[in-house]
């Protein structure tokens, strides 16, 4: 097994595309692993980080006629663009999924999807197979137990993919905070989708923007 390490193997937005599968109903309702909440809040988090650095972001679902459409807090984010509907569970062996991601020309892929433990677990190991660079995020993605999500991962990993959490991905694309052009951007996603920090980063622009008392406003309390 080579490990992924260096500069190199960090995640660039300009070489990235990103994969989103099976975010349906039908999934979500058998989903254990995590709470239905964040993982509908995480898969949006990561769907508008990919907007906002022009990732070129693939939505499938899996006969969507029976297992409801995508969630439109994804959808929403690409209006108009078409979901890819398979019949295949793995992803990777529908050829209109794996055409549109080839036609990008970037092979650092990102997959997250329900479950993980079947919608995930299999494209990443066949792209795997085939030379991709493949991250999965693991908090945008849910399996039918803890069990099922964890060993999945433990699975995916000794194939060789990369795991990380949507917050890791949105910061490995900003990398700099000199690179100004997406940092508003990041800043609001915070706010609308990371809780705790983004509630920190109001309090912070509070605090900046809050007049500090006057000596004599002290003096006249004292």
């Amino acid at each position: 097994m080579s490990f992924r390490n260096g500069l190199a193997s960090l995640l660039r937005p300009e070489d990235s595309v990103l994969v989103l599968i099976d975010h349906q109903p039908y999934q979500l309702t058998n989903l254990n692993s995590h709470d239905p909440h964040m993982v509908v809040n995480n898969s949006t988090a990561l769907a508008k980080a990919a907007k906002a650095f022009g990732v070129p972001t693939i939505l499938t679902s899996v006969i969507a006629e029976r297992g409801g459409l995508i969630f439109p807090q994804i959808t929403d984010v690409f209006p108009g663009q078409e979901v890819i509907d398979r019949t295949f569970i793995n992803t990777w062996q529908d050829k209109k999924v794996v055409d549109a991601v080839k036609a990008t020309g970037r092979k650092q892929l990102i997959i997250a999807g329900l479950w993980t433990e079947i919608c995930v677990a299999m494209p990443t190991i066949q792209a795997l197979g085939e030379g991709w660079d493949v991250t999965v995020v693991t908090d945008a993605s849910g399996g039918t137990s803890v069990e099922a999500h964890e060993v999945a991962i433990q699975r995916m990993i000794a194939a060789g993919a990369n795991m990380m959490t949507w917050l890791a991905v949105a910061s490995e694309w900003q990398r700099d905070w000199a690179r100004t052009e997406h940092a508003a951007e990041l800043s609001e996603l915070l706010v609308q989708h990371a809780a705790g920090s983004g509630i920190a980063f109001l309090w912070e622009q509070q605090l900046l923007n809050t007049p500090v008392p006057s000596a004599a406003g002290r003096s006249n309390r004292g």
